[in-house]
């Protein structure tokens, strides 16, 4: 492990905290060293108060940030000689150290306070800096660990048996530390938990973490347990139903619908199918800091009922030991090990999917480490469990207040790239679907730079490249809830007579066969979709008032709007509703140039404005107007209708 200090870069953080965040900030960079807000850092500076007096101030970092992106006003500044006597005390309830911590932090504004401020108040340095070093927890968690540890460090750290993090571990290392300490003494191991290092400076501090996580890197290479690798491996054909399938067990074992990430990458796949993962995969997280986002194992295959029935058993027995009743989480995996799929990542949004794919990757190494050290072993469950229903945990978890409407959904959106199709990946963006954007235009690649979002470009009229990207979307996200057919072609103005061949043809093939496709292709996993699946059709006002000069476009548009009402017929079986939205007069989208517009209102006798609010309520009708209705024909207002069409138009007389 090298260090990341660079003095051009340090010189860009100014003020008393700008070291503190710059060092935090590079141990935050380094995924090996700390994962999506893990870890945590302090600084301890004399600040005048509003008598003119001084006093010592702690600035910790602050619940909720991440030291990679961590600003100032990440860290809580909390009165430092109060806290560091709160070590002293015989016991402090967990509400007690919460509220202690609350009522002496100095800014009204300021994040809550790290539930290790104590710990890092106790110790007599400035900075201090906490990770949770994959090469120590491979050695820490092997067998021996605590040998291993002190013969690698010797008297540089104090070394500290695995307690939980709170008020009991900042006292017992209150009493332990000046008990080990030396006068070589630079950090300090929590034994199945993670590393400290400190220091009078930010460099050195910093630079002391990378030295005592080397000498682990170096200790577990001298052992031939650190480039762990495994057997080659490649993947079978991807089965999209199979995926689908998984996904919708999980969201029936866990009351609400969870996106499933399935990734074959080699090293996933090898740990799937390494001869011994049923032991090595089913002792528990690599530190218990996990356990609130992985659960405390893998699934191994595909059993979700008896995953739920072995949890179910795990908190049962393991609550008998609480001080105080636990009501159960829900009972779903958050990972499984397929040896078909790799590894399958389970969560309500992209982002707790994607947290929970890195956590066990880096599992899986300071597994496989520890293992040829001797031996994968790691803590009891009921250590396990008491952080998984730490009330102090379950608090964060609670703050995030109610999920989104179409959190854990998945929705398609044809012609994603502008118009209508952009207006209506937002409308379900924001109301917490993950959307996958379908259109020629490469540029729907970039469209969204956000996990929940995926831009694929594809030709909606080759069948092959459809399936394609269905498979890639369940690959990403596990399945599809919803459909939104938007895709599209406006022909030029051509009267009956003068209609071309090939003309009507592209619009059949555009407007009508492309979407046959796309529904064909994602019939049997909407079927699976946990709240029923959903399909919005974008019609046109044409359908019930064609226009004339349009009757490539009105044809095609009617024959599509048969089509949706015959598969409602067919899959409401199926739990599929399919409903259709008529828009007129909408030009902010791809399908109007301002050459068509013109020969439009002049067809009809108008000038471009008047033609723009052609409509009994003389307003304008934009994409994001037909965007929010689709929206909510997918969520519950619409949950008893199938078949409808509506007409999104100001009220038209034609129509009328």
């Amino acid at each position: 492990m090298k260090s990341l200090w660079n003095d051009a870069e340090a010189a860009q953080f100014g003020g008393p905290l700008g070291p503190r965040v710059y060092t935090s900030r590079l141990l935050g960079r380094d995924r090996s060293l700390v994962l999506h807000g893990g870890g945590n850092t302090s600084v301890k500076i004399e600040e005048s108060n509003l008598f003119g007096g001084k006093e010592e101030v702690l600035y910790v970092k602050g619940s909720g940030w991440d030291l990679e992106t961590i600003e100032p006003a990440g860290f809580a500044p909390v009165q430092l000689d109060y806290v560091r006597r709160l070590a002293s005390l015989t016991y402090l309830s967990d509400p007690q150290m919460v509220n202690e911590l609350a009522t002496h932090t100095l800014r009204a504004d300021a994040p809550a306070p790290s539930v290790e401020a104590i710990l890092h108040a106790l110790l007599p340095h400035k900075y201090v800096d906490h990770t949770h070093a994959d090469a120590v927890l491979s050695v820490s968690n092997s067998p021996d660990g605590d040998k291993r540890v002190r013969d690698i460090y010797g008297d540089k750290v104090v070394v500290i048996p695995y307690i939980m993090p709170g008020f009991d571990l900042a006292a017992y290392c209150a009493r332990e530390y000046p008990k080990q300490k030396t006068k070589n003494t630079v950090g300090m191991v929590l034994l199945s938990h993670g590393v400290f290092s400190f220091a009078s400076g930010a460099r050195e501090s910093y630079e002391l973490m990378i030295e005592l996580v080397s000498m682990a890197e170096k200790y577990l290479a001298a052992k031939k347990a650190w480039s762990v690798g495994l057997p080659p491996q490649s993947a079978p054909e991807f089965r999209r139903e199979d995926a689908a399938k998984l996904r919708s067990d999980v969201s029936k074992a866990a009351g609400f619908p969870m996106l499933c990430r399935c990734n074959d990458a080699p090293h996933f796949l090898g740990f799937a199918r390494h001869p011994q993962v049923s032991r090595i995969s089913q002792g528990g997280p690599a530190t218990p800091d996990h356990v609130i986002r992985t659960k405390p194992v893998p699934m191994l295959g595909r059993n979700v009922e008896g995953f739920v029935s072995s949890y179910e058993n795990y908190f049962a027995e393991n609550s008998k030991a609480t001080k105080e009743p636990k009501t159960m989480l829900d009972p779903a995996p958050r990972m499984a090990l397929d040896p078909a799929f790799g590894l399958a990542t389970f969560g309500r949004s992209a982002k707790d999917v994607g947290i929970v794919e890195d956590l066990y990757e880096h599992t899986v190494e300071v597994i496989l480490r520890a293992e040829a050290l001797g031996g994968w072993q790691a803590l009891p469950d009921q250590d396990i469990f008491d952080v998984e229903y730490w009330d102090l945990e379950q608090a964060k978890l609670k703050k995030a207040g109610s999920p989104p409407l179409f959190a854990g959904e998945i929705a398609i959106v044809t012609g994603a790239a502008s118009g209508i199709g952009k207006a209506c990946a937002e409308a379900l963006l924001k109301r917490g679907a993950s959307v996958v954007g379908l259109d020629r235009n490469p540029a729907i690649e970039g469209m969204w730079k956000q996990a929940d979002f995926l831009g694929l470009v594809c030709d909606l009229t080759r069948e092959k490249e459809i399936a394609e990207k269905i498979d890639k979307t369940v690959k990403h996200f596990g399945g599809v809830d919803m459909l939104i057919l938007n895709a599209g072609i406006f022909p030029a103005s051509q009267s009956v007579q003068d209609i071309s061949g090939d003309l009507w043809r592209q619009a059949m093939t555009v407007n009508v066969e492309a979407n046959l496709l796309v529904m064909q292709a994602c019939h049997a996993l909407l079927k699976l979709a946990p709240r029923g699946g959903r399909i919005v059709v974008i019609g046109s006002k044409n359908v019930p008032a064609p226009g004339p000069g349009a009757a490539a476009y009105s044809a095609s548009k009617a024959a599509m709007n048969q089509l949706a009402r015959v598969t409602a017929l067919e899959w409401g079986k199926d739990g599929i509703r399919i409903n259709t939205v008529h828009p007129n007069a909408v030009y902010d989208t791809a399908l109007w140039t301002d050459e068509l517009l013109a020969a439009r209102a002049k067809a009809y006798g108008l000038t471009v404005a008047q033609y723009r609010t052609n409509n009994l309520l003389k307003t304008e009708v934009t994409s994001k107007d037909v965007a929010e209705l689709v929206a909510e024909m997918c969520g519950p207002l619409f949950a008893k209708t199938t078949a409808a069409q509506v007409p999104v138009d100001g009220g038209n007389e034609r129509v009328v």
